[in-house]
């Protein structure tokens, strides 16, 4: 079985670096799953008017209401299968801000249809974001956010692109110092910057068998609708 993110992007794929291979490959067929530890050279925030959302956000562990330079992180990637059987891998962020500990949650399963990534965001999974991966022409990984929905109980809601943000994640691997380098940049089309960060880090895989789901990893609440 292909991992999510080799099944949405099919052939494209094979344009990744080789380490970006072995990391997208996390899944319960790999048994694998990946720890990445590394450094934050910033996060960043737009104008003062985004940091209320992003604190309301960070009540769920969504997106991060601190700014910060030469922040340690860890994030973690680790497969389960879900309470409807579906093929999962954690996207956990963890940030050492001075401040204190802060997270960012995100669990991604294969879309119906297969052509996309459907991120959950958060510790109970109230937004969902479709997640379109592609291959860069120097096999860094590009990924572009879709539709973002809103659940909660049986409201089923497209959040309105101008509330929304949109996301530009890019993802590469420096052959000349052995780390991934990683970008993220959220924009809202009518109030411009909201939210990022840029970093690095090394990356180690264990046995997901022995590792298992540590405590506190999956979300609290598990969105079932795709």
């Amino acid at each position: 079985m292909n991992s999510i993110f080799r099944s949405a992007m099919g052939a494209d794929f094979d344009r990744l670096h080789p380490e970006l291979q072995r990391r997208f490959s996390v899944g319960l067929d790999s048994n694998e799953a990946c720890v990445g530890h590394g450094v934050m050279d910033r996060i960043w925030h737009g104008r003062a008017f985004v940091r209320p959302f992003l604190a309301l956000g960070a009540t769920r562990n969504i997106l991060v209401p601190r700014t910060g330079r030469d922040v340690p992180f860890t994030i973690e990637n680790v497969p389960y299968s879900d309470s409807s059987g579906r093929e999962t891998v954690t996207f956990v962020r963890t940030f050492a801000l001075p401040s204190g500990p802060r997270r960012f949650d995100a669990t991604m399963v294969l879309a119906p249809g297969g052509d996309r990534v459907l991120d959950y965001l958060g510790t109970h999974q109230h937004l969902a974001s479709d997640l379109h991966p592609t291959a860069e022409p120097d096999g860094s990984l590009l990924i572009r956010s879709g539709v973002h929905r809103f659940r909660e109980g049986p409201l089923d809601l497209r959040v309105p692109d101008l509330i929304g943000g949109d996301a530009e994640v890019r993802e590469a691997f420096d052959e000349a110092t052995g780390r991934f380098r990683i970008r993220v940049r959220v924009t809202n089309r009518r109030f411009g910057p909201l939210f990022g960060y840029t970093g690095s880090f090394t990356a180690e895989y264990r046995d997901v068998r022995s590792l298992g789901v540590r405590a506190g990893l999956r979300p609290v609440r598990e969105e079932t609708r795709a």
